[in-house]
């Protein structure tokens, strides 16, 4: 196991084929905030039309929020022996999603389109706390933790597309 992208050592207590595991389901999770983090601020400079202001002004915190979710994930896959990787070639080569096809659109257009990002980077979330459950409860817990906010922010997002009967535009 000894090699480039994991140490000899793992966190005590934790065996290291658990700690390889979950660096790997880690790994991938680095990989899509990542990507997150760069389309919403891609969306932040590219958004227009009605209520463009709130819409700008409400994805940098989420920017934050998110910048701050990629540096525990890589510090936690540092503590567990591994190699965080977040270069760009390493986000590309780790997508498994296509990259977010719009520039400059409308508010309502860029929405829906990030509901839609939200859909899937929170949804493997969720498919990563399963796979941590048997593999390392505190990764389990800081991913469990993440997901809050990303729900959250999926909120924000949809309330801004939702109608007043409660359907979503698509």
């Amino acid at each position: 196991m000894n090699n480039r992208n994991m140490a000899e050592f793992t966190a005590p207590g934790l065996p290291n084929e658990a700690a390889k595991s979950t660096i790997e389901v880690l790994s991938q999770r680095l990989i899509a905030l990542l990507d997150l983090q760069l389309t919403l601020k891609h969306i932040h400079w590219n958004v227009v039309g009605p209520n463009f202001i709130g819409v700008h002004e409400m994805l940098d915190p989420q920017v934050d929020a998110v910048r701050a979710m990629t540096d525990t994930i890589a510090e936690r896959i540092a503590t567990l022996g591994g190699t965080p990787k977040g270069t760009p070639k390493a986000i590309v080569e780790g997508r498994s999603w296509d990259d977010y096809s719009m520039d400059k659109a409308m508010v309502i257009d860029h929405l829906v389109a990030l509901d839609a990002v939200y859909n899937g980077v929170n949804s493997d979330h969720r498919s990563a706390i399963e796979k941590l459950e048997e593999l390392d409860p505190v990764s389990e817990d800081m991913i469990t933790g993440q997901l809050a906010d990303l729900e959250q922010f999926q909120w924000f997002v949809r309330a801004h597309i939702e109608s007043s009967s409660g359907e979503l535009k698509a």
